[in-house]
C-alpha cells in the first residue's frame, strides 16, 4: 500500500472513534432528564452582579 491509502485509512478510523465518542456523549447528556432553568431568584442576582463587574 502506498502511504496515501495508510494516511486515508487512519484519518477514516480516527474521525468515525471520533464520531462514535461524540454520539456516546450526546447519548448520556440526554439521558440526564429534562433540563430545567434556573430559578428567576437566582438567575437576577447572578445577572446583576455580572453587570456590575462589567462598570
Amino acid at each position: 500500500m502506498n502511504r496515501g491509502k495508510i494516511v486515508a485509512i487512519i484519518t477514516g478510523a480516527i474521525s468515525i472513534i471520533l464520531a462514535l465518542a461524540y454520539l456516546l456523549l450526546v447519548q448520556l447528556l440526554d439521558f440526564r432528564g429534562e433540563m430545567k432553568p434556573a430559578p428567576i431568584s437566582q438567575l437576577s442576582q447572578w445577572l446583576a452582579m455580572v453587570a456590575y463587574s462589567f462598570q
